[in-house]
């Protein structure tokens, strides 16, 4: 659906993605663009060429190591960036239609933890509170022992 919200404007979910991403860390090398967007580097530099094929962005070499290619944002992109930032607002407003403030905010807590619990994961590390989740969820006999040991 949001692909075919873009559509008039020339430009997929995954070009957007990635210029948006651009425009807040400009000037990014294309290598690190990859791993911070969790894409390979054949892909990012395919979206990439598109993007740079529409004036929307550009590469250039870094001047310490020129084997490093940065990618900047044209004047261009920033302009047609506020037309989608508009048109996203739209989007995003028609998708929470009728749903109640408080039920949002329940429901962007809710993502935020599980999000901080699967990067806590992903570092190896247990996500915060998940000791006490999983003494609750033992009978009481078995917490009282757990104390009583500790």
């Amino acid at each position: 659906m949001f692909d075919r919200a873009l559509a008039p404007l020339g430009i997929t979910r995954s070009q957007w993605w990635v210029l948006a991403f651009i425009s807040r860390m400009d000037g990014l090398p294309q290598t690190q663009l990859a791993n911070e967007l969790d894409v390979g580097k054949v892909a990012v530099g395919d979206l990439i060429d598109r993007l740079e094929a529409s004036g929307f962005v550009l590469r250039q070499a870094d001047p310490v190591d020129r084997r490093v290619k940065r990618v900047y944002v044209t004047k261009q992109a920033r302009g047609f960036l506020e037309k989608l930032r508009k048109e996203t607002d739209k989007f995003n407003a028609q998708i929470v239609n009728g749903i109640d403030r408080k039920q949002l905010e329940v429901a962007s807590d809710a993502l935020l933890a599980m999000k901080h619990n699967l990067l806590a994961m992903s570092d190896g590390t247990v996500p915060s509170g998940a000791d006490d989740e999983e003494e609750e969820a033992q009978p009481a006999k078995t917490r009282k022992k757990k104390r009583a040991a500790a």
